[in-house]
């Protein structure tokens, strides 16, 4: 597995890391315990330095899971967490960045972690109560004080960034983008280059829609975040289907699958980028990180953008309340 730096901030990752939110949380019922700390360890055996969890995943649960699967080579791997939000009766109420806060949920996240640092704590969403100026300080002494390496953002806007990045330098914004959701390269990508901070898309799998083996007849667990997703309602499949059609002929040219290329699609655009897919499935794990070894030639890139330039996606990404909470 190759590695990539995160902007300019010195921390090197592998290109391809592993988003462990789904062991725990949002695609439907959660995997057990050994069955999670399983497939991470068969991610660091495959060469993977680098995972993506969050207090919110259970909640707490999924700390626990890669804490525990992470332990025998803490000192090999880059764990990145999250703050941001408040829980009442184990479920999210509402943001909290108060910096009393962060510095309790890092503390509590170290303990389920079973580290003594965090290296990449990112804000999970911009809470509009507290100034990011005061959050980035917050995070700055954490920093100062060892507990955390680097500073991150998630579903951030660039104004936004840019004045979080003036107090305590963003490593890296977490973000969604794929070949499904392209927003980000019109204001967000060029002002992460400037700045030398860099990119860790999430979702880069379309949530399992640009894998081509979902479509207007698929059923989801009750439990699952799709459910409410605008974008996957069986209408609105039928209608994106289009695309993954397109994809899946290229992918066969390429003697691939389509959920490869458009890992590998996203690995050619920048070299800062390091997407997070995330799986509880083995062959899946092995399907993902054959991605990093696809090389896309430029006549390539230039026929992906053509065909997802011709295509509308339709469907908003994100239910109306959590569409509110990114690009702030």
């Amino acid at each position: 597995m190759q590695t990539r730096m995160l902007g300019k901030s010195g921390l090197e990752v592998s290109a391809l890391g592993f988003g462990c939110m789904g062991i725990s949380f949002g695609y439907g019922a959660a995997v057990g315990r050994d069955e999670g700390i399983g497939i991470i360890r068969a991610a660091v055996d495959r060469g993977v330095t680098f995972f993506d969890t969050a207090e919110a995943y259970g909640p707490y649960a999924n700390e626990e899971v890669v804490g525990e699967a992470l332990a025998p080579v803490r000192d090999q791997v880059v764990i990145a967490t999250k703050f941001g939000f408040k829980f009442e009766g184990g479920k999210q109420a509402g943001l909290d960045s108060r910096p009393a806060h962060i510095r309790e949920v890092a503390e509590a996240s170290l303990k389920r972690l079973k580290t003594d640092r965090i290296d990449l704590l990112y804000q999970h969403r911009v809470d509009p109560e507290v100034p990011i100026e005061e959050v980035a300080g917050a995070v700055k002494a954490l920093i100062a004080e060892g507990k955390v390496r680097h500073f991150g953002l998630s579903e951030a806007g660039v104004a936004t960034i840019r004045r979080a990045h003036a107090v305590q330098p963003v490593a890296a914004l977490q973000s969604e983008y794929s070949l499904w959701w392209r927003e980000p390269e019109r204001e967000v990508l060029p002002a992460l280059e400037e700045l030398g901070i860099g990119f860790v898309p999430f979702s880069p799998l379309g949530k399992g829609f640009l894998t081509g083996k979902i479509d207007e007849t698929t059923t989801f667990d009750s439990a699952d975040f799709r459910n409410v997703v605008p974008r996957f309602t069986a209408e609105n499949r039928k209608a994106n289907l289009a695309f993954v059609e397109w994809l899946k002929a290229f992918a066969q040219r390429k003697q691939a699958t389509p959920a490869q290329i458009a890992l590998a699609w996203l690995l050619a655009q920048q070299p800062w980028i390091a997407p997070i897919p995330g799986t509880t499935k083995r062959h899946r794990l092995e399907e993902n990180l054959g991605a990093a070894a696809i090389r896309l030639t430029p006549e390539d890139l230039r026929d992906i953008d053509r065909a997802a330039a011709e295509i509308s996606v339709q469907g908003a990404r994100y239910p109306e309340h959590l569409q509110k909470l990114v690009g702030r």
